[in-house]
């Protein structure tokens, strides 16, 4: 991780993503399903100029606060968002047991 540029995170509720925007300029998404109980994270893209510098942590880590901030359960289909929950342990909490044995948390 170098230098993580000041992003702006939103909730684009039309496209079913959450966005890091660096000023006008998308810099990465997540998309999700809103569930009943909890939200299923299915995929997580940073664009290339702003790979390697902690844009996908940063919002990694805002999609998964901002599940907390709501009192929802997580689905992590995203590789990259279950890798993160594997590295950070403190959101394991987020993920039901027997989702955590299905994507190995």
């Amino acid at each position: 991780m170098t230098d993580i540029p000041a992003l702006h995170f939103s909730n684009n509720v039309a496209e079913h993503r959450y966005e890091a925007r660096h000023g006008d300029t998308l810099a990465a998404y997540v998309e999700y399903s809103q569930l009943a109980n909890g939200v299923l994270f299915s995929h997580t893209e940073v664009l290339p100029e702003y790979e390697g510098r902690g844009v996908g942590s940063a919002i990694a880590r805002h999609v998964l606060d901002s599940a907390r901030a709501d009192g929802q359960f997580v689905i992590p289909a995203c590789q990259f968002i279950a890798g993160y929950i594997r590295k950070h342990r403190e959101y394991v909490d987020l993920v039901q047991p027997q989702v955590q044995q299905a994507f190995k948390i």
